[in-house]
């Protein structure tokens, strides 16, 4: 699995606990980070800068996925595919270096492994249509 992915993982592990458990995601960060095999592993830098961006710009990133949502409430989602939203958003909004279509298909990826079996066509194309609006 590549570092990126990796750390999307462990983002995307930290968030959902967090999520779940109503608790502010830097704090679950932090207790999480505590639990890791040393040595740290090296794509935890990128999964620490996507946990804390999110939780940064958690009301922004709703409120998109939210408006872009068609059908669907945060709340009514599936943790695993919110979470996933948020970070992609994050990623499309806030990481330079990540082109659009890598944000998109990461989440896509993530989704297909991990959550519901329409989950990748939904974050799919939710994802897109932020994608499209934020670069207008």
């Amino acid at each position: 699995m590549p570092a990126r992915r990796k750390a999307r993982k462990r983002a995307l592990d930290v968030l959902y606990e967090a999520d779940l458990r109503d608790l502010d995601p830097v704090t679950v960060l932090a207790d999480y980070e505590r639990r890791l095999d040393q040595p740290r592993p090296e794509h935890m830098d990128y999964a620490v800068g996507l946990v804390e961006g999110v939780a940064r710009y958690r009301d922004r990133i709703d409120e998109l996925i939210s408006s872009y949502a068609e059908g669907w409430t945060l709340d009514r989602m599936p943790p695993v595919d919110r979470n996933l939203a948020r970070i992609a958003v994050y990623e499309l909004l806030y990481v330079g270096e990540i082109d659009d279509p890598v944000a998109i298909s990461e989440a896509v990826e993530l989704a297909r492994q991990l959550s519901t079996e329409d989950s990748p066509r939904f974050l799919n194309g939710l994802v897109a249509r932020i994608a499209e609006y934020t670069t207008h």
